[in-house]
């Protein structure tokens, strides 16, 4: 599971000019599920975004999602599961087919939200748009594999 995610000081996704999830301060997660990807990846993505300190306290990167009071955004994006590898056209081999991939993307805001955090949610499969203020900028990558964080 690959997971991009971004520290914000607001983010909203809307559909057909309505907006369907909105936070305030948190984390937008942007999130591919990919084949081979199970419950034990939801578990550890789910485990790392709710414990990783990346939000400012006595140092840049010293508090936590639970401990800033923010929420989470969480977007399913295929596209991060494309590879660049040949030719000029993304190429999608390595992403999950759209029942399973729904499956797990349900699983893992269920699971942020087991560990006491807010999330709001896009909608699966289609056409949004997603706006956010990046605080920092932070951006950082959250990839799994097998259940382990790997990245």
């Amino acid at each position: 599971m690959k997971t991009v995610l971004q520290r914000v000081t607001r983010a909203s996704v809307r559909v057909d000019g309505e907006v369907v999830g909105e936070i305030g301060r948190g984390l937008l997660a942007l999130s591919a599920v990919e084949k081979g990807d199970t419950r034990a990846d939801v578990v550890a993505t789910a485990a790392k975004l709710v414990t990783l300190r990346c939000f400012p306290g006595t140092t840049p990167m010293d508090r936590t999602l639970a401990e800033v009071g923010g929420a989470c955004l969480l977007v399913s994006q295929f596209t991060i599961a494309g590879t660049l590898k040949k030719g000029r056209r993304p190429g999608f081999d390595h992403a999950e087919l759209p029942g399973p991939a729904r499956e797990l993307y349900e699983a893992l805001a269920a699971a942020i939200r087991g560990h006491g955090i807010p999330v709001a949610t896009g909608r699966f499969a289609a056409h949004m748009e997603v706006e956010l203020i990046n605080d920092g900028p932070v951006t950082l990558l959250l990839f799994t594999l097998g259940g382990v964080v790997v990245h």
